[in-house]
């Protein structure tokens, strides 16, 4: 219980999250769909399988990250996309970016609830749990950074080797985001269910037992896609909202960087928001879903900027949802749990690309923004609602 193991711990997370996010396919991915003679409609079937794979194996997933290994599952899940990222550029079409995303898919479920799990419970050991909000959150800024530095980098990758060679820059990342996970510290001890010869049943009932019987967790669970399933859903469609407002395509990967600075600052946001009411979290909601609103409907380069604020609190709000999950979570389940509230965000992901493809069809990207402003203001009354129910000062300090 060292300062210097406090250290190795935030330092391969930051490095982990900047490297997983570093992949110059990001920023041109739609567009490479949309080249290779896609419509909205397969692209947006695309979007729905990613979710689909991520959603069947959620549970499973964040079952086995109780049971075995979480770094284990931390660094074989970007080699998996490091495979369908080779899929893509060798062979543009439909099918190969079928498969890509199920890839995709599957290590996006490996690592969700196993990333959050190793964290929170490494520093519970050090003495710091109260630090996960601020780590999580300058995490998540760092995997944006890495966003914006793949941002930078994709339009002159792209001018001088095209999709080829922003394909092979992807794979690399992910090769050394496998790399840097190996370097987690992990001192969890095997779960007692599987010990007991439950195997993968112990992790899976203990889960489940504290979420039925404990109604604050319950109430985090649900809060987590409630905040996060839209705008997680929306930042695959920001290069074609862009592009649509009449900037130059190799000007799309520039202003996209706009976009994630907001974002990125949200993340750092966290640590002082930590002690947000549920006045001051629905207030962050509400407004930035007129941020979105407003900034999607003006239709202009300037607008994006608008889309940025919204993107800063939409980030805040997530970072603040999943550290209350975590502090409401105290049995044996962690992984298990949060990948139940994984769950709820494919879900509800799913039904985000599926308005998205009907309105964009009808309509334009900017209306489907606007429009999918309206689900996030419910939320902001529904927090706001809630706050008249809060009958202790526990319940006051945290959304």
């Amino acid at each position: 219980m060292t300062l210097s193991s406090a250290r190795r711990l935030v330092r391969v997370l930051y490095g982990y999250a900047f490297l997983d996010d570093f992949v110059l396919l990001y920023p041109v991915y739609a567009l490479l769909f949309a080249d290779s003679g896609l419509t909205v409609w397969q692209i947006s079937s695309l979007f729905a399988l990613w979710s689909v794979t991520g959603l069947v194996l959620e549970i499973p997933s964040g079952v086995w990250a109780d049971a075995v290994s979480r770094r284990l599952l931390l660094w074989i899940g970007p080699l998996l996309t490091a495979a369908g990222f080779t899929l893509w550029v060798l062979v543009p079409s439909y099918w190969a970016f079928a498969l890509g995303f199920v890839l995709w898919g599957v290590k996006g479920a490996l690592g969700s609830g196993a990333l959050e799990a190793l964290v929170y419970e490494e520093l519970e050991r050090l003495g710091a749990a109260d630090r996960y909000g601020r780590v999580m959150g300058r995490a998540r800024a760092a995997g944006l950074v890495g966003v914006m530095a793949a941002m930078g980098l994709a339009g002159p990758v792209f001018a001088y080797g095209g999709y080829p060679l922003v394909g092979a820059a992807s794979v690399l990342a992910c090769l050394l985001t496998a790399a840097v996970a190996t370097r987690f510290p992990e001192h969890r001890a095997a779960d007692a269910g599987a010990e007991s010869g439950e195997g993968w049943a112990g992790p899976l009932r203990a889960g489940l037992a504290e979420a039925r019987t404990d109604r604050s967790v319950r109430a985090a669970l649900l809060l987590v896609p409630a905040v996060t399933a839209v705008w997680s859903s929306l930042d695959e469609y920001t290069p074609l909202l862009v592009r649509d407002t009449g900037v130059a395509e190799n000007d799309v990967s520039h202003w996209l960087l706009l976009i994630w600075a907001g974002a990125t600052a949200g993340g750092l946001l966290a640590g002082p928001a930590e002690r947000l009411g549920r006045g001051g979290f629905a207030g962050i909601l509400a407004g930035s879903a007129l941020a979105l609103a407003v900034g999607a409907g003006v239709r202009t380069p300037a607008g994006i900027g608008l889309v940025a604020l919204a993107f800063c609190g939409f980030q805040l709000a997530s970072v603040l949802a999943d550290a209350r999950l975590q502090e409401r979570i105290e049995g044996t389940g962690r992984a298990t749990l949060t990948s139940v509230a994984g769950v709820g965000t494919d879900l509800a992901t799913v039904a985000v690309f599926g308005a998205y493809a009907v309105v964009g069809s009808a309509t334009s990207h900017a209306a489907a923004f606007a429009l999918s402003a309206v689900p996030c203001l419910l939320t902001a009354l529904i927090v706001a609602a809630g706050r008249s129910g809060a009958r202790t000062p526990e319940a006051t300090v945290r959304p």
